[in-house]
């Protein structure tokens, strides 16, 4: 987990359309990903290499 870092992070747009959902924050060298009802249990951290290839097998139906 980044512990040094301001992260704003904003509703993912493959999230669901309802309250519940997963937020994202870039960062230069990092991607983090959080519940959006549970914020405080922190986030995770993907470098930009596995943060890409997660989206891209998303967007191939690979997932």
């Amino acid at each position: 987990m980044c512990q040094n870092q301001n992260l704003y992070f904003r509703k993912s747009s493959y999230s669901a359309t309802r309250n519940e959902c997963v937020e994202v924050a870039d960062a230069p060298a990092l991607h983090a990903v959080r519940d959006s009802t549970r914020p405080e249990a922190g986030h995770l951290d993907f470098s930009s290499t596995a943060w890409k290839a997660f989206i891209e097998a998303i967007k191939t139906d690979r997932l």
